[in-house]
């Protein structure tokens, strides 16, 4: 008997509609959407900056100049700058500790340290600042027994410190532990099998496969020290010339109505974080950019 070798096209599986046709939005849609997003983009950032860069410089150039030039405006700057610098270089070598400790090492409570890395993120900086007055002020916990002895932590320079440091601790953390975890553990292991020891293969291995992480870590967090104002407010005191940053500066200037100084002030730290930002994305990908074209 002959065996019927036809195809039966009506016993065939019927394929699978492609999902992302069926979700793709028309371009009307597509249109609306991208409007919408840049209509949202623009009314919180874009219209905000405008704004203030066309009040700065409403009767030109020269009085912005002059705005810059004060005392007052340079000791501010001087005294954020500082501040930053310090804050940014013990956040940057403790967060990069704190990642390769939970990233690399497996203990008790791990978990918890991973979560309260965060606290900065979720609690009102002038929380933060109030718990360092309770703990380091006249008298608080600490405070009764370093003031006695000199040691004078709130409404000085170390609380600000203090202050900037906490608000900026999670920066560096979260930029690299995703990194690590996604880089693995297979080539540091490969560099102790070949004899280098601990500091030798972070300076050679971990620290070179991580570079992009901290250094993305290390920009937002000067940019965030900039820019801190509710737990430096509460820990420095405010004094004029002494424990005053740009930030307070601002403040103070709105308040007494010398606005001239303020805008500017707050117009030269918008476009220092705006540079920091934008500068390290066109490094990173010039960067990467070239590396791939290298033959």
């Amino acid at each position: 008997m002959a065996t019927d070798l036809s195809l039966d096209e009506s016993n065939l599986p019927v394929p699978a509609p492609n999902l992302w046709q069926a979700v793709r939005p028309s371009s009307l849609g597509r249109g609306l959407l991208v409007g919408a997003v840049l209509a949202w983009f623009a009314i919180l950032i874009l219209v905000p900056s405008l704004a203030l860069a066309r009040q700065v410089f409403l009767g030109g150039l020269k009085p912005f100049l002059q705005a810059v030039a004060r005392p007052e405006v340079q000791r501010a700057f001087g005294m954020s700058l500082g501040i930053t610098a310090l804050a940014t270089v013990v956040n940057t070598v403790f967060g990069i500790g704190l990642a390769l400790v939970l990233t690399r090492q497996r203990f008790w409570g791990r978990a918890l340290v991973d979560g309260v890395v965060d606290l900065p993120f979720a609690i009102s900086p002038i929380v933060a600042g109030l718990m360092l007055v309770v703990l380091y002020g006249p008298e608080g916990w600490l405070g009764r027994w370093l003031e006695p002895h000199g040691v004078r932590v709130v409404y000085a320079i170390p609380g600000m410190i203090l202050a900037t440091m906490f608000v900026t601790v999670p920066f560096v953390v979260r930029e690299l532990v995703p990194v690590l975890r996604e880089l693995g553990e297979e080539y540091e292991q490969a560099a102790h099998t070949l004899g280098a020891g601990r500091w030798r293969t972070f300076w050679r291995v971990t620290l070179p496969s991580i570079r992009w992480g901290v250094a993305y870590g290390v920009t937002l967090t000067v940019a965030r020290s900039l820019g801190e104002f509710g737990a430096v407010l509460v820990v420095s005191g405010n004094v004029i010339g002494h424990t005053q940053t740009a930030t307070l500066y601002i403040q103070e200037g709105v308040e007494s109505f010398h606005t001239e100084g303020a805008y500017a002030a707050s117009l030269v730290l918008a476009a220092i974080s705006f540079i920091l930002l934008v500068g390290m994305d066109f490094i990173r990908k010039h960067l990467e950019g070239g590396r791939e074209n290298r033959p």
